[in-house]
């Protein structure tokens, strides 16, 4: 039986001043999030790893691109294995203005076998409304390689998407309003009730804020700025909120992924006392295939016969007592490495903790 030790990885979350998140790394400022483009477009430049003629987009799109240059491409068997329909994505950030360039993801849609070597062609993305915010064009960077020769396959990572930096020339600027009605709203990443009301008495205490910040849901803060600023002194008091810390108050999570025997303890996890008994069982199944010989100077010819020898074996392992005396996180993992229990064992421990009300927490598997 083989065995699979168990990495356990531990958070500790420590209530003090100083590893207080800041207000900018838990929440954002309402509108100040960025923008999703898409285009479609062509790479070019392939060592014969396009996309095969039956892909017919490709080939129309091809066609359609050398009709603007003057040129006719026969609609039967073109040979153009050096190009690949792709779809161009990237995420442009809030304020950017028209001159800037934004880094362009790049993902092939057809059959082609690699991207590497190619060159975006001159492609326009799009967001959501079907307005145009800019052309993508340049190299692509891929981060592996795929080769094949003679039935062999040589490859490494994903070749079929690839990045190109700076790829993207804005032709129009993204101006967001964040200030409505002289009020800022502050969104959490993660909606919760006692981080919410830490971050308006944190807003609350700086000079020039007092009593600004109300709690609008678990979710937003909102802060009502002083009458009469203007736009630079509305900006100073913006990133003087973004930096102030905040203890926040996660919940109190286990996160199993079984895949890759990971195990994450949230900080604020709590066992109450529990006795675990884990036993291994092995089964092990066997095929053999028999071929009786028939008997001699006879024409029947031999007959296959398949049987299966079944063996089983249980491994007992002494019950112990997990005791937990408040979130000792660097206890549970003493305790649970004691037990040498593989991942899918360790879920099934998990579980019955949980369902036994043992196990202060939520507990995440994935």
């Amino acid at each position: 039986m083989y065995k699979i030790n168990i990495i356990l990885i531990i958070f500790f979350l420590i209530a003090s001043d100083l590893f207080g998140a800041r207000i900018k790394d838990i929440a954002v400022i309402e509108g100040v999030s960025g923008v999703q483009v898409v285009g479609y477009g062509l790479v070019s430049g392939l060592n014969q790893s396009g996309d095969n003629q039956q892909t017919t987009y490709t080939v129309q799109s091809v066609s359609n691109m050398l009709k603007r240059f003057g040129l006719t491409v026969p609609e039967r068997n073109p040979r153009i294995r050096n190009v690949a329909a792709v779809m161009v994505t990237a995420t442009i950030p809030a304020f950017m203005k028209a001159g800037s360039k934004v880094d362009v993801i790049v993902s092939s849609i057809g059959d082609a076998n690699s991207l590497q070597g190619g060159v975006l062609l001159m492609t326009p993305l799009s967001t959501a409304d079907g307005t145009i915010v800019g052309m993508a064009q340049g190299s692509l960077s891929v981060g592996g390689y795929d080769f094949n020769a003679l039935g062999s396959k040589l490859g490494k990572n994903i070749s079929t998407t690839g990045r190109v930096p700076n790829g993207l020339f804005l032709e129009i600027s993204f101006n967001r309003e964040i200030i409505i009605d002289n009020k800022i709203r502050i969104s959490l990443r993660e909606p919760d009730f006692t981080t919410a009301s830490r971050i308006s008495q944190a807003v609350n205490s700086v000079a020039g804020l007092t009593n600004s910040a109300q709690i609008f849901d678990a979710g937003t803060v909102e802060v009502t700025l002083p009458a009469g600023i203007n736009n630079n002194q509305a900006m100073e008091l913006i990133a003087q909120i973004e930096v102030i810390n905040v203890i926040s108050d996660p919940i109190a999570r286990v996160v199993i992924n079984e895949r890759t025997g990971t195990v994450v303890v949230g900080g604020n996890v709590e066992l109450l006392p529990a006795v675990i008994a884990h036993a291994g069982l092995e089964i092990s199944i066997q095929k053999q295939v028999l071929v009786p010989q028939p008997a001699p100077f006879t024409i029947r010819p031999p007959q296959i016969a398949e049987t299966a020898e079944i063996t089983t074996r249980e491994e007992l392992r002494e019950s112990r007592t997990l005791v937990v005396q408040g979130p000792t996180v660097q206890d549970i993992a003493n305790a649970l490495n004691l037990l040498q229990v593989n991942p899918r064992d360790l879920i099934s421990i998990f579980q019955a903790l949980k369902e036994s009300g043992s196990l202060q927490g939520e507990l995440i598997i994935q």
